[in-house]
């Protein structure tokens, strides 16, 4: 008889030293209340799992994209939303191997969204608590940026750095020129200077936003665009 879940480890890339976490993340409730409480669901799991996943999504936005807080939200729950797992979920064949009770196998629970995408969650939860964070970040790495159409965020401040630094050893000075608006949402204004010349000028909702505008249409004016 082959190894337990053969299949589905050889797909997550990952061999389990405690098989029993991933079967666990793989009961459904339904089965569990078939069985009268002999046997655990995958609800608590389920719950890690999410927390897992909400984490390692933010930092490969954080750390891929300059963009403010809303716009790093809207695209991380993009790529966490049910319809997203879902298809993950699928790609992997997490639903083949789904402990479901009778009634919700009939009625096609394998293929159910709600429950494919808390399985995933599950199991990437059950991968953490055998294997550790790396383990479950590499698995959640193989689907984001495979299904990110975004483009990658360009650094124009080191860019403009980089431009500068070609001719003579100088460097810019980013100067905040105007900061409004109350303290959860301030608005800044930043100019880029190099000597007693202005290069550019940018608007962000951080002084960070506002350096990389300013160092953008620095560039832009140099007849430089990326």
């Amino acid at each position: 008889m082959g190894e337990k879940y053969a299949g589905l480890q050889k797909n997550l890339g990952y061999k389990f030293k405690d098989i029993s976490l991933l079967e666990t993340a793989l009961t459904h409730s339904s089965y569990a209340n078939e069985k009268k409480g002999t046997t655990e669901c995958n609800e608590r799991l389920e719950f890690l799992g999410d927390s897992i996943l909400g984490f390692v999504t933010a930092k490969y936005f954080f750390q891929n994209y300059d963009y403010p807080e809303g716009e790093l939200t809207k695209h991380r729950s993009a790529k966490v939303c049910e319809n997203a797992l879902c298809q993950y979920a699928t790609e992997l064949g997490i639903g083949e191997e789904l402990r479901l009770g009778n009634g919700e196998t009939r009625m096609g629970g394998r293929e159910r969204p709600s429950i494919l995408a808390d399985a995933f969650e599950a199991v990437l939860a059950a991968v953490f608590l055998d294997g550790g964070l790396e383990e479950a970040e590499k698995i959640v790495l193989r689907f984001i940026p495979r299904h990110d159409k975004l483009e990658k965020a360009v650094d124009y401040k080191t860019l403009l750095q980089e431009v500068i630094q070609q001719n003579r050893e100088e460097n810019v000075d980013y100067v905040v020129t105007e900061a409004s608006g109350p303290p959860h949402n301030r608005t800044f204004k930043v100019e880029v200077h190099l000597n007693s010349n202005v290069l550019g000028r940018g608007v962000g909702k951080s002084k960070k936003n506002a350096e990389q505008e300013a160092a953008k249409e620095a560039l832009a004016l140099m007849g430089i665009t990326k």
